[in-house]
């Protein structure tokens, strides 16, 4: 399978959104990047219509267009029938114009094509033997067949696509000719890919939208109305049973859009059933007109639809029908073997996410897979983590923090804007002779402590290391009080430094009775000293002053 997606590695996010759409779950995460498999994949963009970074691309086949276009040889572009809805206001002949302008031979509606394939239907459920009859216009469901459900492949029409049946008849009627389908399909890339010689490459509308602005060509507003061109309707949910003649009278005719609902009506198929039946299956809810390219640009199912029936004529496209062998399509078995885990080691994986029994699976899907015992056998496999379950991650996350938060010396109580405590730890029960954290989670702080804090963190004034007496508990903290203005929560964090306080005091005391003490000597001395000057003829004040500087020393000491 050729990479019509690629990814880049850079804008991936790690966010599952891709697998959580993925209706095959062909994407495997490794390195923190989701990667599409490729032999499990069936094309159906739903990952580049849902990725949020745009890190899913489809691969530009304009340059290798220019090529053809440069070679001298008639190039024809054979335009899907939604191109009405993608382009408001735009017949063919405008387009014609336009995509001329590029340097094309012609352009024709794939619509012929889907007149030539449908005419084939109707010759198939009248003149063969068929229980069910399943479309092949689709190459997603093609593909969702011949990988995932190999037992219908005998239902499957082994009838080429319309964008084949188009080109076949192109090259047909201009041998050097070579053919460009243009629409709103990922897979079509690689059914051109796959089926060598018929369709040569391969454009998104995006793809032309961009090759029109790079060349200032405009597409001018016209539309053209052909009585002949019923097959218009190919586009749209139930498009084809529109277009058919319906006269195997014994089929059931019916229609199938999104590839959810396309897996569980051939789960019903293969239950062995169903009967009798003609299928119309699109992987698209809505068929083509909401393909990839166009979803992905959130285009309007009933708005396009509307476009869509009112460029449709009611007669058929005047074709030649080719002969039924012409139309042959042989569809093979894809085979993707992947190892299936035993119940014992999808226990283990389970075991290591946490899931030590059956209540603990929450099938939440957050990872994108249906089940945890689904992810499980993906990280068997080697398409998942373990990192991917969140339950997981937060259980982890909560219990790393409560670790620290409930070991730490330092007390924390935590709580909101309108100072209903959220979080206490065992510390901060401590401090405040708190039982239980249950006696307080909920109520107001000012049950426990002085609001104000609280209030001036919030005003923008936060304290850092501030002493703060708790008289009601007679505590000394240093308390820090931050604003987390993100989550809009309080915090407050307190270290007891009580011990250290009352020491603190005890030396207060020890230094005042010193001081006190040495007050004492020095006024005795001053008297002694005093009257041995007197008798030497000194000075008292200069006594004093030497005595004085004496007293200072002690102190501070």
């Amino acid at each position: 399978m050729p990479n019509c997606l690629t990814l880049k590695k850079s804008n991936c996010k790690n966010c599952y959104k891709c697998i959580r759409h993925c209706p095959v779950k062909s994407i495997r995460f490794s390195g923190e990047q989701a990667h599409i498999v490729g032999n499990e994949c069936i094309l159906c963009g739903q990952c580049f219509v849902v990725c949020p970074q745009n890190a899913k691309e489809i691969v530009d086949e304009t340059e290798k267009t220019k090529v053809f276009l440069q070679s001298g040889a008639p190039i024809f572009v054979s335009i899907a029938p939604s191109f009405v809805a993608n382009y408001d206001g735009i017949g063919i002949n405008s387009m014609r114009k336009a995509l001329k302008k590029l340097g094309f031979f012609d352009v024709e509606e794939t619509a012929a094509g889907a007149t030539m394939v449908k005419n084939e239907y109707d010759r198939i459920l009248n003149e063969e033997d068929r229980d069910i009859l399943i479309s092949s216009c689709c190459h997603s469901v093609n593909l969702l067949i011949q990988k995932y459900f190999p037992k219908l492949l005998v239902y499957l029409a082994d009838v080429v696509s319309p964008m084949q049946a188009h080109c076949l008849d192109i090259k047909r009627r201009y041998p050097d000719a070579k053919t460009v389908f243009i629409g709103p399909c990922v897979a079509k890339k690689d059914e051109a890919e796959h089926y060598e010689g018929i369709v040569d490459s391969v454009l998104t509308f995006e793809e032309l939208t961009n090759w029109l602005k790079s060349e200032n060509i405009e597409l001018e507003p016209e539309m053209d109305e052909n009585e002949h061109s019923r097959a218009r309707f190919f586009p749209t949910n139930g498009g084809i049973l529109k277009t058919m003649a319906k006269s195997a009278k014994k089929y059931t005719y019916m229609s199938i859009d999104g590839t959810d609902n396309c897996i569980a009506a051939l789960k019903d198929i293969e239950s062995g059933k169903i009967h009798n039946c003609f299928i119309e299956m699109s992987a698209c809810a809505g068929s083509c007109v909401g393909g990839p390219v166009m979803e992905k640009y959130h285009r309007m199912p009933i708005r396009d639809y509307a476009a869509v029936a009112k460029y449709a004529g009611e007669k058929d496209f005047e074709v030649t029908q080719p002969d039924k062998m012409e139309l042959k399509k042989h569809f093979e078995f894809i085979e993707h073997k992947l190892q299936m885990p035993s119940d014992y080691e999808i226990n283990e994986i389970l075991r290591q996410m946490g899931k030590m029994k059956p209540s603990d699976e929450l099938n939440c899907g957050s990872c994108g897979y249906n089940t945890c015992r689904e992810k499980a056998i993906a990280i068997y496999q080697g398409k998942a983590e373990i990192s991917m379950c969140l339950p997981y991650l937060k259980d982890k996350a909560e219990s790393f923090s409560d670790n620290i938060v409930n070991n730490t010396p330092n007390g924390i109580i935590v709580v909101n804007e309108k100072l209903e405590v959220q979080q206490i730890n065992n510390s901060a029960r401590n401090i405040i002779n708190l039982r239980s954290a249950s006696d307080i989670l909920g109520d107001q702080v000012v049950r426990i402590l002085d609001p104000k804090p609280f209030t001036d963190a919030m005003r923008g004034e936060e304290a850092k290391n501030k002493l703060v007496y708790l008289a009601e508990y007679n505590r000394y903290v240093e308390e820090t009080v931050i604003y987390d203005t993100a989550n809009r929560l309080i915090i407050c964090i307190m270290r007891d430094v009580t011990d250290e306080e009352k020491e603190r005091e005890k030396k207060e005391i020890i230094s005042r009775n010193t001081v006190e003490t040495a007050d004492k000597v020095v006024e005795k001395q001053m008297r002694i000293v005093q009257e041995i000057a007197s008798l030497l003829g000194e000075t008292a004040a200069e006594t004093k002053i030497a005595l004085s500087k004496l007293k200072e020393s002690i102190i501070d000491e």
